[in-house]
């Protein structure tokens, strides 16, 4: 049932074709997995409500974004640094914000993940 549910949800977010359903049906199975490798110990993605598949489907539909393609680098200059993508080029940032919007809804199921700022003197 959980599967089910991430997979719909992930189908809606990425919009994906019928031809991109295989990919998206492992990216959901890799999905799920991951966000449930980091419940904290006792936590069960049945403990998180509708926040695990909604994460499961962001981080999916992150990785089905990422696999499209596009917004290759068509151009870069050294001197002055400039950078130009590519049509699509918004695609990794979409994913990015997915990635960041999943880990902020399981941020109260997640085990600390040990990373943390270090002041450094200047």
């Amino acid at each position: 049932m959980i599967h089910e549910k991430v997979f719909r949800l992930a189908s809606v977010i990425a919009q994906a074709g019928e031809e991109e359903i295989p990919l998206l049906e492992a990216l959901c199975t890799a999905a799920e997995a991951q966000t449930a490798q980091r419940l904290r110990e006792g936590c069960t993605a049945g403990d998180c409500g509708d926040a695990f598949c909604c994460a499961a489907a962001m981080l999916a539909a992150a990785g089905m974004l990422t696999c499209r393609g596009g917004g290759d680098v068509e151009q870069m200059q050294a001197g002055d640094v400039s950078l130009r993508l590519g049509p699509g080029g918004g695609a990794c940032e979409a994913a990015a914000v997915l990635r960041r919007q999943c880990a902020l809804l399981m941020a109260p199921y997640w085990e600390d993940d040990g990373f943390a700022f270090a002041g450094v003197r200047g």
